[in-house]
């Protein structure tokens, strides 16, 4: 483990301590034991649980005589609970009932208690924030004490989209009945202060805001432990949930053979099923006490984490290209004034320069390369998304319609985006973060040179001095200046001119054929190769899966790319072999007996399940050694196939539609071919020229490899002939950062990525997919020099 907390700080990680330092600080000498027996250990562990309780309300500066704590799995569960257990009253015909209200700029787990209520006859309504703004003219009146309908309003105390605060004064204007929408219906208003989000780097007092329902989630405080959570329960508003499942420790006393059931006094007992995870609870202890160690107290985090998202903000909102337009449009509500109204979140989509969006998918896979780590889509906010990024009802239906999911890929429909990027700054955050991030901006998305709005450079001055720590501010003039050059942006046209070579538009042939057995192993270039009903044959019929069945793919294990596998037909083997290794073989066709001893097992490739077997403890062995990891080779299971999913010829990361074409163990499609045009394109266009063409072609892993084309003309064909076996082009290969990943050696580099990036204005396209459709009967054979004919979408 690290030697000090202070690495833990640097690293941008927290550590998570194991059980045995948990229990030998807390519980010794008997360890630990079931808080519902009577045991020495198990009341020193009861005993220690009640302390952590008393620690949460601490640190929300309240204690038990107002607060109950109800530890939960985390904060849905928490919200669940609330749903499941408020004594709602159904309308009826002479009575209005309860109304669920929630603000729209919630969480999917707030907006989602409707799906319970409504079947409860409990009437849903949303509300925008500005019409909580509405306020009633004199509050309750005289003849609204009579009636007791209750009601719950629920609200984020922050926005988890855009980081607005709102206030928390809403808790006292909705149960006074001053805010709409209580002054507009009779009855008892409950607030539920949805404050996960709020209280990462904020301070939530409770004294000041008496919250009836407080959920939160452990590990967005500390990065530990995953899976706990508390629902804080007012004792004066207890009362109104109610419980009809009991569990293990929740009642007082019961019967088995009669209806007779009685709650157990205490709240947290009483709401708490089964045994809680005490061990988790323990270790919030430790949270607590690195988290004030470290930090001091939730202010200074709060300011510390404010600078740094003002700082990002001031920035990345004066950014321009070279021809003035900005970079990026910035979703908030203010300008970051101050951490009263705005937490530590930034929340954006970048422009090129023409002003278009472009794609989050796309920056995501670009920040990976500088290993930042983002988030992206609408962040299970779907409201506030709408609201931000101005998308209808009408328009979420038809995405849905047309196969847009929430949490995909696909980032922009019809040039419309689906969702946008979203940066988050926690206590262990600094301003060199928030550099790298600017400077991965500038270097990956901004045409040159780097401008910037200078009117904005006087808030930036003020974002200085509102930090804690402004000496640590680096300079705007040196940012700018070290990024006036870089990889220009130009047109596909006058690149071709200045670099590329530019093939004639007749006299196309097939120049390189690579078949990849191994999925994500190295390839094995052939001359002549046969056509399967899945692709070229054998092409990634077998992958390798680590110690838990999960696929291994150079994203994760570089070294994989060093595992050169070949097919051998006359032998009916296929060898693995890698530097410093002996070579080991298994069966090419179907072994009757080598399958009836292998064992069956399911995996997973692009989200779709695949019935695979396993090959056996030689290869496993074999590969275990070489990637220093357990690992097993396993093979689709013949006769079982996956159906294609072919992506519309509008561009990368567009809706997908279904096919009639099969898979093997590959992502997306059948094949995937490149021309050596744009290859030579992209090459030229790299800043630093140290690789030959022949590196940078295995980079992008094609099967197929075309000469005589102009560079990009494979991105407008719709369909093309090699030899005599006819091909379907599926759409353009969307990449990611494994083409940063020299073959040959297995090291990681930035390039060709950014360069690509840059070339195509955002779009990390190259190469197209291809289907092959043919009668069981039909039989090809793909050969290097065959001519390549081809059709376009204008023909």
């Amino acid at each position: 483990r690290p030697q000090s907390n202070r690495e833990h700080v640097r690293s941008g990680s927290f550590p998570s301590p194991d059980a045995e330092s948990i229990i030998s600080k807390y519980l010794e000498p008997c360890g630990p034991g079931n808080p519902h027996s009577h045991s020495p250990s198990s009341r020193l562990t009861h005993d220690t649980v009640e302390q952590v309780r008393s620690r949460v309300l601490q640190h929300f500066n309240t204690t038990s005589k107002d607060y109950s704590v109800i530890f939960t799995s985390g904060c849905t569960a928490a919200l669940k609970l609330v749903a499941e257990t408020f004594r709602w009253r159904p309308q009826t015909e002479g009575e209005a009932g309860s109304h669920l209200c929630y603000l729209t700029d919630s969480h999917t787990s707030v907006v989602g208690m409707r799906g319970l209520t409504s079947t409860l006859g409990v009437a849903a309504l949303p509300v925008s924030s500005q019409e909580l703004k509405t306020r009633a003219k004199d509050g309750i009146q005289e003849e609204d004490v009579i009636c007791q309908t209750p009601h719950l309003f629920c609200y984020p105390a922050q926005s988890n989209f855009s980081g607005r605060k709102y206030p928390l004064s809403h808790v006292e204007g909705i149960r006074a009945r001053r805010l709409y929408p209580a002054c507009d219906l009779q009855g008892r208003w409950f607030v539920l202060l949805d404050a996960a989000s709020y209280v990462t780097c904020s301070s939530l007092n409770l004294q000041d805001c008496p919250a009836d329902f407080i959920p939160i989630s452990f590990y967005k405080i500390f990065g530990f432990p995953t899976g706990l959570g508390a629902l804080l329960v007012r004792n004066d508003a207890a009362g109104i949930l109610r419980k009809t499942y009991f569990g293990g420790g929740t009642a007082a006393a019961y019967l088995s053979g009669e209806n007779y059931y009685v709650p157990a006094e205490n709240i947290s007992d009483r709401f708490e099923d089964g045994t809680v995870s005490f061990l988790d609870i323990i270790a919030l202890n430790h949270g607590f006490e690195s988290l004030y160690r470290i930090t001091g107290n939730m202010h200074n985090i709060q300011q510390h984490t404010f600078g740094l998202a003002r700082y990002t903000y001031t920035l990345l909102s004066s950014l321009c290209h070279g021809n003035g337009r900005p970079v990026a449009q910035i979703y908030a509500e203010g300008q970051f004034e101050s951490p009263i109204t705005q937490g530590a979140i930034l929340n954006f989509n970048l422009l090129d320069s023409s002003g278009q969006i472009v794609g989050y998918s796309q920056v995501d896979r670009m920040a990976s390369l500088f290993n930042i780590h983002l988030r992206t889509g609408c962040f299970c906010n779907t409201g506030a998304c709408q609201a931000f990024l101005g998308i209808t009802d009408q328009q979420m239906k038809r995405n849905l319609q047309a196969g847009h999911v929430c949490g995909d890929g696909v980032d922009l429909v019809d040039g419309q985006p689906t969702g946008s990027v979203r940066v988050s700054f926690g206590y262990m955050s600094t301003f060199e973060d928030c550099q790298k991030f600017l400077s991965f901006v500038a270097e990956c998305f901004v045409m040159k040179p780097v401008t910037v709005n200078r009117a904005r450079l006087q808030e930036l001055k003020a974002a200085r001095e509102s930090s804690d720590r402004p000496d640590e501010l680096p300079p705007v003039n040196g940012f700018i200046k070290e990024r006036q050059t870089g990889v220009e942006k130009s047109s596909s046209k006058a690149s071709q001119q200045e670099f590329g070579h530019v093939g004639p538009s007749h006299g196309k042939t097939l120049t390189n054929i690579y078949v990849y057995p191994v999925k994500s192993c190295a390839a094995f270039e052939v001359h002549d190769w046969p056509v399967g009903p899945l692709g070229l044959l054998y092409d990634r019929g077998w992958m390798v899966v680590n110690g838990n069945g999960v696929c291994l793919s150079q994203k994760r294990e570089s070294r994989l790319c060093l595992i050169r596998p070949q097919v051998h037909l006359p032998s009916n083997k296929l060898f693995l072999q890698a530097s410093g290794m002996d070579t080991i073989s298994v069966p090419l066709e179907d072994d009757v007996s080598f399958h009836t001893s292998s064992q069956m097992c399911h995996s997973k490739v692009c989200g779709d399940r695949v019935e695979t077997f396993d090959c056996g403890d030689e290869a496993a062995a074999w590969l275990s050694l070489f990637l220093g990891q357990p690992c097993r080779l396993i093979r689709q299971r013949p006769g079982l196939t996956r159906e294609m999913k072919k992506r519309n010829q509008t561009g990368d990361d567009q809706l997908i539609t279904a096919a009639s074409s099969f898979l093997s163990l590959v992502n997306e499609a059948q094949y995937l071919m490149i021309s050596r045009a744009s290859v030579e394109l992209i090459q030229n266009l790299m800043s630093n020229r140290f690789e030959c063409e022949m590196f940078a072609i295995k980079r992008f892993r094609a099967n197929l490899v075309i000469a005589g084309a102009e560079p990009f003309e494979e991105d407008n064909w719709s369909h093309l002939i090699i030899g005599n076996t006819r091909f379907t082009v599926a759409g353009p290969c969307g990449r990611c950062q494994m083409i940063g990943i020299d073959q040959d050696t297995g090291t990681r580099t930035k390039e060709p990525l950014v360069t690509l990036s840059a070339h195509r204005s955002g779009k990390v396209t190259f190469g197209v997919y291809l289907t092959h459709q043919a009668p069981e009967d039909f039989v090809s054979v793909l050969s290097v020099g065959s001519v390549v004919q081809m059709e376009s979408h204008d023909h």
